[in-house]
């Protein structure tokens, strides 16, 4: 039996919602079409109030309510360092690692030819203006380890080199809990050029 015609249309809608697959978009939708009315009305005016006032920062492209954002604001963040990551929302996962204590720099995607995505698409001008304007000295590359990834670090290691200015890069290691016989070999070989030394 076919589903009926709005119920098909929203499980469209949430298929297209990244890690929703087919299943779980229909089962998301029958919960909703059999949901009480004011409880999905709820979800729904939720979901535009988040999309109308949530906005990037116009510091570091962080997603925010307001501007400049929490982080760019806080006057306890070191500022002498910038983590240079490739969407807002990789902020949050280092955030969440708790690690890091110095500001951010969101390039909104990496250089990629193939996709269309030059080097003037990104936020790097931006980078740019705030390595005059702020006491930056260090930038901390945190991109992904595929190609587009080591190739959008390599170019703004060579566009940002300047006197003072140290470029880094996280080191790429094991996951925490597994063997060696689960990494593959360029997750294995970062994580020996990425060692340091033990401490006693």
């Amino acid at each position: 039996m076919p589903l009926p015609e709005t119920i098909a249309r929203l499980v469209a809608a949430l298929n297209k919602l990244p890690g929703v697959g087919p299943r779980s978009a229909g089962r998301i939708a029958l919960h909703l079409a059999q949901a009480d009315v004011a409880a999905v009305r709820q979800l729904a005016e939720t979901m535009v109030s988040a999309r109308e006032r949530v906005r990037f920062c116009d510091t570091c492209g962080s997603l925010t309510e307001q501007v400049p954002c929490p982080i760019c604001a806080d006057p306890k963040r070191d500022a002498s360092v910038v983590c240079v990551v490739e969407r807002a929302t990789d902020i949050f996962s280092v955030e969440k690692a708790g690690a890091f204590r110095g500001k951010y720099h969101a390039l909104g995607g990496k250089i990629s030819p193939l996709d269309g995505v030059e080097p003037e698409d990104l936020r790097i001008d931006a980078l740019e203006k705030r390595l005059a304007a702020e006491p930056i000295r260090e930038i901390v590359i945190a991109l992904g380890t595929d190609v587009e990834g080591d190739a959008t670090g390599h170019y703004l290691a060579r566009r940002l080199a300047r006197p003072g200015l140290k470029i880094s890069r996280i080191a790429y290691g094991l996951p925490a809990g597994s063997g060696l016989e689960f990494a593959d070999e360029l997750t294995l070989s970062r994580a020996l050029e990425g060692r340091r030394e033990m401490e006693e």
